[in-house]
């Protein structure tokens, strides 16, 4: 009887860890959908860049946790695959595009949020060069990022229905309460990483400062 009730309050508790393939995918395609929306806004302070620079900046730096988890999530599924283990093997390879990809992603990745931070500490005067390292950069990025991202658009659905769905669904990988807590855990800490750096906003936001780099670059 006590065994019997023990087994009944643990399957009350959602699962935190687990999911194997499944939960992996979930992951990645929760993920992408806070990137997508992020990314779309982040792609529109670029056409008023003068008056949304903050903007830029603040969704630049809450970015860096939801990125984080996202290649975190298909970096664990490439490496579960090429090591040989025996359910991702089962599951199949990433779509070729998204291996294709994927390299200039995580390059891309790199040189554009290393650039933007120290742009963002060492603001924007005598610093054209990397400027145009970061414009360059950024644009390889927010393009290859979002076709990563819609490359797992099709499975979406099923994904976030599954997400939605209680834990002891059939169908619904265990784990799925660990998977809301890393996504948030990521938002949070993006956002606290933007909160915390808005000071440095100043020497960017300051009236006439793109206007003063641009006609000194």
């Amino acid at each position: 009887m006590e065994g019997q009730f023990a087994a009944k309050e643990h399957s009350s508790h959602p699962a935190i860890i687990g999911g194997g393939t499944d939960g992996n995918e979930q992951l990645t395609a929760m993920t992408s959908v806070i990137l997508f929306v992020l990314l779309a806004v982040i792609g529109l302070t670029i056409v008023r860049i003068g008056q949304l620079t903050w903007l830029h900046l603040f969704l630049g730096l809450l970015l860096l946790g939801p990125l984080g988890l996202k290649m975190a999530s298909t970096g664990y599924r490439f490496m579960r695959y090429y090591t040989g283990n025996r359910a991702y093997r089962d599951k199949g390879p990433p779509e070729i595009a998204l291996r294709l990809i994927a390299p200039i992603v995580v390059f891309s990745t790199l040189v554009v949020f290393v650039s933007g931070i120290i742009l963002l500490f060492h603001g924007p005067r005598n610093r054209a060069e990397l400027l145009t390292i970061h414009k360059v950069s950024f644009i390889v990025w927010l393009a290859f990022t979002a076709l990563h991202v819609l490359g797992h658009l099709p499975n979406l659905g099923h994904a976030l229905r599954a997400a939605e769905a209680r834990g002891d669904h059939p169908g619904v990988p265990p784990g799925g309460a660990g998977r809301w807590i890393a996504l948030a855990g990521a938002i949070v800490g993006g956002l606290v990483v933007a909160i915390v750096l808005i000071p440095q906003f100043g020497a960017w936001t300051a009236h006439g400062a793109l206007a003063h780099h641009h006609g000194h670059s």
